[in-house]
């Protein structure tokens, strides 16, 4: 392998020669040999965007040659649109300020800026990336931002439109399954009769109330700690920095980002990190009890629940000729967990706000950033290979309804709790179904048995009379 030799305020170093990061990156990359995990595309797109909208700032504030300042932006856009995301070498678990990836942005801006300006690759001349690059900013508030940023980003340009196909997939099919009636199921044991549509409306509303969640997750996230640099006092930077910046970074991403109201909370704590962690925790949970749901549904073929059918998508066994399994709900199982599991890194990385500084934000942008690109397409997966291809067991949902023991419940407003609760236990004792027992017993007359039977009626609130005759209030 081929070095060049640069350096920096700690001395000389070897780079492999085909890298255009600098001294700086090269010694964190000696340093974090911790894992195989790197900051992927989106942080390294909003730290593009960041060093490209700072460039064009300082220009316009007077703080930094046009000439500097267009190569500098130039460059930083290619950056963000991922021409150099291999040039991003250095670990997840590195500085807990970032500032090693802040530097190899600055780095590799500077040192592709110089050779388009005639000098050599490394000379740091005429853009150096602590001077020009990194002009008017510090890691402790362009890291942060660009969480923030790379995090708003995924929210609403995958995550909410991936949760909006997913959500469209269960209403279609309420639509679809309204009038097939089946068994509620309490504690997993039977319950009053719903529609299998009544069913998956809730899933629906589970995804609705998880978009909402993550729009106001969003509202947080809007808020950057550009311009705070190195402990929020915005000291080295033009007071009109910040502001300026977000407007560019408003217009260019088409979301409203502003200036952090307090740049001593934006730098020292996670708050608004957490409390996206902690909406998508909630939707990682919803999808935890849908696909579980969806897997006990589906059970059988014909030996057990069965009242619905997933999509046949592969062999199941390796040993069981013929069997298949509910892979998609399984894997989106999976997915949910992970997502859980980065939520409590995230809280202990949360917690470390030592006085002006977080000192775990390259883990807790990892995390965040893993959980919104794995339920996003998760989501997407979940609806397009699974929800789409549902059908329904019609038969078999109103074999298990006559089935139920808990139909007796429609009787109990006639015939009382106590005699209901002993034609139940007797239908259990003989096999019989409630319809039989009371059959039988010639308790009530079979017009009345068979309203009061009839899982229709029971798909409601009962509407009783008001003494004027007309309808009263449901309950």
């Amino acid at each position: 392998m081929k070095y060049r030799t640069e350096s920096d305020s700690m001395g000389e170093i070897k780079i492999p020669a085909e890298m255009v990061y600098g001294a700086s990156t090269q010694r964190a990359v000696n340093n974090f040999p911790l894992s195989n995990r790197r900051f992927t595309r989106p942080m390294i797109k909003a730290l593009g965007l960041i060093k490209w909208a700072a460039a064009l700032t300082n220009q316009e504030l007077g703080k930094l040659d046009s000439k500097l300042a267009k190569i500098i932006a130039q460059v930083s856009l290619e950056v963000a649109q991922g021409k150099y995301d291999a040039h991003f070498p250095i670990d997840i678990f590195q500085t807990g300020s970032g500032t090693s990836t802040n530097m190899n942005a600055n780095e590799v801006i500077a040192n592709l800026a110089n050779p388009k300006l005639g000098s050599k690759l490394g000379s740091k001349k005429p853009v150096h990336p602590n001077d020009h690059v990194n002009m008017g900013q510090s890691s402790n508030d362009v890291i942060p931002a660009a969480i923030h940023l790379a995090t708003a980003l995924c929210i609403q340009g995958d995550l909410i439109p991936g949760l909006k196909i997913l959500e469209k997939a269960f209403s279609k099919k309420v639509g679809e399954f309204k009038n097939i009636i089946k068994i509620g199921r309490t504690h997993l044991q039977d319950a009053t009769p719903v529609t299998l549509g009544q069913e998956f409306s809730g899933y629906a509303a589970q995804i609705k109330k998880s978009i909402v969640r993550l729009e106001q997750a969003l509202e947080g996230l809007k808020e950057l700690a550009i311009g705070g640099t190195a402990v929020g006092t915005g000291i080295n930077t033009h007071p009109h920095f910040a502001k300026k910046v977000c407007e560019k970074l408003s217009t260019q991403t088409k979301i409203y980002f502003r200036e952090a109201t307090n740049h001593f909370e934006a730098q020292s704590t996670k708050d608004a990190c957490q409390f996206t962690s902690g909406a998508l925790k909630t939707l990682a949970a919803s999808l935890m009890k849908i696909v579980n749901d969806l897997r006990w549904l589906s059970s059988g073929p014909r030996c057990a629940i069965q009242e619905i059918d997933l999509p046949t998508l592969q062999a199941g066994s390796s040993i069981m000729p013929g069997k298949v399994n509910p892979v998609i709900p399984e894997a989106v199982a999976q997915i949910a967990a992970q997502v859980i599991g980065n939520d409590a890194a995230i809280t202990i990385g949360c917690q470390s706000g030592n006085f002006e500084l977080n000192v775990m934000m390259p883990m807790i942008a990892s995390n965040l950033i893993e959980s919104i690109e794995l339920l996003a397409s998760g989501s997407k997966l979940l609806a397009q290979k699974c929800v789409l291809g549902i059908t329904a067991n019609p038969e078999r949902c109103k074999e298990l309804v006559e089935l139920s023991l808990s139909m007796v419940t429609s009787l109990a407003p006639v015939i009382g709790y106590d005699q209901a609760a002993k034609i139940a236990k007797e239908a259990y004792k003989s096999g019989k179904t409630i319809r039989e027992v009371l059959t039988a017993q010639k308790l009530l007359p079979k017009k009345t048995l068979d309203k009061l039977l009839d899982p229709k009626s029971m798909l409601a609130p009962a509407t009783r009379q008001s003494s004027s005759g007309g309808k009263g209030d449901s309950k």
